[in-house]
């Protein structure tokens, strides 16, 4: 009597196969990869592995929504997420670094490091505009905290 396993692979088509990888212990998320020229510039904050947080870097978003028993836990990330576009799209081409997002009671205060490529003027409308508006939508006061760099070079953190 053939046992259930030559039965099996006597079967036309039916073959076992043992699939092997290597171990993947390793973490990828948040890292950025070495070029072979060591020509890709980082910021401070993207030269931080994601396992730094809160030893070498801080958060970008700063608020207590995500305690327990707190209400609003997805709209906050929602709103944190249209603030960082909106600025992307208000200071096209402009913002350097990373927008920071710092929630204090009812009020938002948004920093970010920003060129130097427009004239005074134009960056005090920008200013009032970003406020006005996310004023307006987030029902809360908004404050602006930006610094300006002449260079994009004066961001940059170091090169990988």
């Amino acid at each position: 009597m053939l046992s259930r396993m030559n039965l099996i692979s006597r079967l036309p088509g039916a073959i076992r196969c043992v699939h092997t990888t290597a171990i993947a212990a390793k973490s990828q998320s948040g890292r950025y990869k070495i070029t072979p020229k060591g020509d890709r510039p980082l910021t401070y904050e993207m030269a931080n592995p994601p396992h730094q947080i809160a030893h070498r870097k801080a958060w970008n978003s700063w608020n207590t929504s995500n305690l327990e028993g707190e209400l609003r836990p997805s709209q906050t990330m929602l709103e944190d997420e249209f603030v960082r576009r909106f600025m992307a799209g208000t200071w096209h081409g402009m913002v350097l670094s990373e927008v920071i997002i710092k929630r204090q009671h009812n009020h938002v205060r948004i920093a970010a490091i920003i060129s130097r490529s427009i004239p005074a003027r134009k960056m005090y409308f920008l200013i009032g505009y970003c406020e006005e508006l996310l004023g307006y939508w987030l029902q809360c006061p908004v404050t602006l905290e930006l610094q300006t760099t002449d260079d994009k070079k004066d961001v940059i953190f170091k090169y990988i």
